[in-house]
C-alpha cells in the first residue's frame, strides 16, 4: 500500500521546545489519529508538513513526492486543511465562500458542496458572525471536502463542540472516506472520536514520537491490570509501561495482555481505551502514594 503522506526524522526548535526526529507514515485510504498533550508538537508537525521550509531537519513526502522548501501548487490542490477555528470573513455566508474557493481550487465541486450543506444542516445565507461554532466547523470541513482533496488535514476540529455536533462531523469525515483512495490526518485531544474513525494512532510527547501503531493492535494487545498493593508486590515493573498507585489500589498499563494474564493471574484485567494508553504513556509515571504526600 502506498503512503499518502510521510515524515522522516522531522526536527524543529522553537525556543525551549524541540521536535526531535519524528517519523511516521499515513497509508493511502486510512485515517491517522495524532494524539498528545497540549504543547506536545502535534500542530508543529502539521505546520511543517504544509510549510516544510520551516523545518530544521528531516523530510516530508506527500503523495510519494519529496517536498523541498515549498509545497507545489498541484499538490496543494490535493490537500484540504481544517483548523480548530473558522477563519472565514465574518460578513461572508456559505454561498459566498463557495465562490471564493471555486476560484482557488481547480477541482471545486459546487454540486457536492450544496449537497453537503443540506445533508448536515448548514445554512446557506447566514453570515459567519451569526453562525454557531458547530455550523462554522461543519462548513470548514465541507469546504475542504468540496474541492475533492486526496488528503484531509485536521487540527483539533472537534474541540469545544457538543457531542451531537461532533457526531455529525465524524459522519461527514466518514463520507469523505467513502473513496478509499483518500486519507485523513486527524489531530485531536478527544480520543473517543479517534477510536471511532481512526485506523492508526501516532502519539507525540514533549516533541518525541512515543508510538505509531494500528489502532486495532493497540486496543487488542494493550490492557489495564488492576489489583491491591499486596498483589502488585509480586509484579515486575518491567512487564508494564506504567504503574499507578492510589488510595483504592493499583492499576497498570501492559503492552502484551496475554503474557501478563498468564504471569499475573491474581490481577484483574480491563479493556483499554486510547485515552488510557495516552494517559499512561505521557502522564505521570510509576509512583507510590508516599511520594506525593
Amino acid at each position: 500500500m502506498a503512503n499518502c503522506a510521510e515524515v522522516s526524522k522531522l526536527c524543529k526548535r522553537y525556543g525551549d521546545f524541540f521536535l526531535e526526529d519524528v517519523s511516521f507514515a499515513i497509508p493511502e485510504g486510512t485515517v491517522m489519529g495524532l494524539i498528545g498533550e497540549n504543547g506536545a508538537g502535534k500542530s508543529t508537525i502539521i505546520r511543517l508538513m504544509l510549510k516544510p521550509s520551516y523545518k530544521d531537519d528531516g523530510k516530508v513526502f506527500l503523495f510519494g513526492q519529496h517536498i523541498g522548501t515549498s509545497v507545489p501548487v498541484a499538490v496543494k490542490d490535493d490537500i484540504g486543511v481544517v483548523f480548530d477555528e473558522c477563519y472565514y470573513p465574518d460578513t461572508c455566508n456559505a454561498l459566498q465562500m463557495a465562490i471564493i474557493f471555486s476560484n482557488i481550487y481547480t477541482k471545486w465541486d459546487n454540486a457536492l458542496f450544496l449537497r453537503l450543506l443540506k445533508r448536515f444542516d448548514v445554512p446557506e445565507k447566514k453570515k459567519m458572525k451569526e453562525m454557531s461554532r458547530g455550523n462554522k466547523m461543519k462548513l470548514s470541513i465541507i469546504c475542504a471536502i468540496a474541492h475533492r482533496p486526496r488528503l484531509l488535514v485536521l487540527d483539533e476540529p472537534t474541540s469545544g463542540l457538543d457531542p451531537l455536533v461532533r457526531s455529525a462531523m465524524l459522519d461527514l469525515l466518514q463520507t469523505f472516506m467513502e473513496d478509499e483512495r483518500r486519507s485523513i490526518l486527524f489531530s485531536s485531544h478527544i480520543t473517543v472520536d479517534l477510536e471511532r474513525i481512526a485506523d492508526h494512532i501516532t502519539c507525540i510527547h514533549n516533541g518525541k514520537l512515543r508510538f505509531s501503531e494500528q489502532k486495532d493492535d493497540l486496543l487488542n494487545k494493550y490492557a489495564i491490570f488492576k489489583g491491591t498493593r499486596q498483589q502488585f508486590e509480586q509484579v515486575g515493573s518491567e512487564d508494564f509501561i506504567n504503574i499507578r498507585y492510589d488510595r483504592y489500589g493499583v492499576e497498570a498499563l501492559c503492552k502484551n495482555k496475554e503474557e501478563a494474564a498468564k504471569k499475573y493471574p491474581q490481577l484483574t484485567q480491563d479493556k483499554v481505551t486510547i485515552d488510557d494508553i495516552l494517559s499512561h504513556s505521557v502522564g505521570n509515571k510509576s509512583y507510590q502514594e508516599s511520594e506525593i504526600l
